[in-house]
């Protein structure tokens, strides 16, 4: 089943295995990446190994937007992060004027990543669609990873291209029922 937008630029695509929804492709637009526009307090075009001090330690982070403001930044290893110490003081700094969403990434080959994100307004969650997307724009930006990569988030995997030809990021993921009920309207 299959979805198309103006143009004809991929929406959204329903994958079925054995007659039922499996996973779900959507196009998650265009990345923004001008520093203004993300929103960040930084003028450049693109926002990429920006330095910033958080917590007395210097980061280096790369900043887009897929809708939403995101802070990426590499790390050595996203297990043994302190998200609850770390993940308010990027939030909340004084960089982003609308709060950020932050992707901590680990490397795991040109196609793979980990990764764990601290969302604005909620901390730490199991996963994030536009945070995944983010991640791999900046991963492919900084040139660590290819366009095409699987990001392996503590709520399951997530698989992002970022297609040079449209400038789209296509993301695809599992489709999974996580509860049933009766509403009364």
């Amino acid at each position: 089943i299959s979805l198309e937008t103006l143009g004809g630029i991929k929406y959204l695509k329903l994958h079925l295995k054995d007659g039922v929804v499996d996973t779900v492709t959507v196009d998650m637009g265009e990345p923004i990446l001008d520093g203004l526009s993300i929103p960040t307090t930084v003028d450049k075009n693109p926002v990429m190994r920006e330095p910033v001090t958080v917590g007395g330690k210097e980061y280096e982070i790369t900043c887009v937007s897929m809708g939403n403001p995101h802070a990426v930044l590499l790390v050595e290893d996203t297990k043994t992060l302190p998200m609850e110490e770390i993940g308010p003081l990027f939030e909340n700094h004084e960089m982003f004027p609308e709060k950020v969403n932050t992707e901590f990434i680990q490397v795991i080959d040109r196609n793979q990543v980990n990764m764990r994100v601290w969302e604005r307004g909620s901390g730490e969650t199991f996963a994030c669609g536009t945070g995944a997307c983010a991640s791999v724009v900046a991963c492919s930006m900084l040139g660590v990873t290819d366009r095409d990569v699987t990001v392996h988030l503590l709520g399951g995997d997530l698989h992002i291209v970022y297609e040079e030809e449209t400038n789209h990021v296509i993301m695809t993921g599992p489709a999974r029922v996580v509860c049933d009920g009766e509403m009364e309207i």
